[in-house]
């Protein structure tokens, strides 16, 4: 099968909202190339992996790329994801040379291309992500892992955002807790929850492709008696009386249904938020203290911002 490589040019504070239009374009695969993985500190207590090549990064911002499948439509998928990458603009989000090339690779290149860059992280005091073809052999008896197949587009869980919202559950999750995972994507946020203790997750994402995602991942991960899948928008239909909902998705889509939040989380439950950008970060917090969360925290990591409140 032939694949076509779709590299954009762009920077960090974009790279969330343009991974998540070539999930919903139909991207079977997506690598980002930042070059700021070449310089962070690294420990090797936690037995990680990093080979990382300086030719395969940009001198500066990131690369997106994502591979779709040759076929009749090509042209018109990738006019479709220029045009919204563009519209990005209106959302106030810098998308930087916003350079976009087309190459053509055949599938066995794709799956070494790809591949390549995701290795075992650990990425909290508990949890180790895990690519499902990597032999891993936890460190601490009292490691968390949860194994990943990103094949269905929808990243490896290292992301900061993906990373805040695991540490916020590690604070905020009690055994038996009922969850709700707004735009679960790959599943992951509820597979932790599903292993922190949590009784009932509800794993919910409007994409049809990230809700087949997150169902292999959770029954790769043996949760799937805690964690139900299910195509759903936000929290429509969501009776009262949950724990705590967890949203790691864009700012704007976040300050739609916070109202709704609030009267779905019980008092003295938790809503946590990320997938912010720093400029969104006050525009979020203000929304919470409106519908009536007390911010217990804020966490920050690199550009990105994770917010978790308790319902009064």
């Amino acid at each position: 099968m032939k694949w076509s490589e779709i590299s954009i040019h762009t920077t960090n504070e974009a790279v969330e909202p343009i991974s998540n239009i070539l999930h919903e374009a139909g991207a079977s695969g997506v690598v980002i190339e930042d070059p700021l993985e070449l310089v962070k500190e690294r420990t090797d207590k936690f037995g990680e992996i990093y080979q990382l090549d300086p030719n395969d990064y940009p001198d500066e911002g990131v690369v997106v790329k994502a591979y779709l499948t040759v076929n009749s439509f090509l042209n018109e998928t990738v006019d479709e994801i220029k045009e919204s990458i563009n519209n990005l603009v209106l959302y106030n989000i810098d998308i930087g040379k916003n350079n976009i090339s087309i190459s053509e690779v055949n599938e066995e290149e794709w799956a070494t291309a790809w591949k390549k860059y995701y290795h075992p992280v650990k990425i909290s005091e508990r949890f180790t992500i895990v690519p499902t073809w990597e032999e891993y052999t936890p460190v601490h008896s009292d490691e968390l892992i949860i194994e990943l197949d990103p094949g269905m587009a929808f990243g490896t869980g290292t992301h900061p955002t993906t990373v805040m919202c695991i540490q916020a559950l590690e604070r905020t999750v009690k055994k038996g807790d009922k969850l709700v995972d707004v735009g679960t994507g790959s599943g992951v946020l509820s597979i932790a929850a599903a292993m922190l203790g949590a009784a009932h997750v509800a794993a919910l994402d409007l994409d049809e492709v990230a809700v087949e995602s997150a169902r292999q991942n959770v029954t790769l991960n043996k949760v799937h008696d805690v964690v139900n899948v299910a195509q759903n928008n936000l929290l429509d239909g969501i009776e009262s009386g949950v724990d705590i909902v967890v949203a790691n998705i864009l700012a704007e889509i976040i300050l739609r249904f916070t109202n709704e939040a609030a009267s779905v989380v019980k008092q003295n439950g938790y809503f946590i938020t990320s997938g912010i950008i720093q400029q969104k970060k006050q525009d979020v917090k203000q929304a919470m203290i409106d519908a009536g969360f007390q911010i217990e925290e804020i966490i920050e990591m690199e550009d990105w911002v994770a917010i978790i409140g308790k319902r009064q």
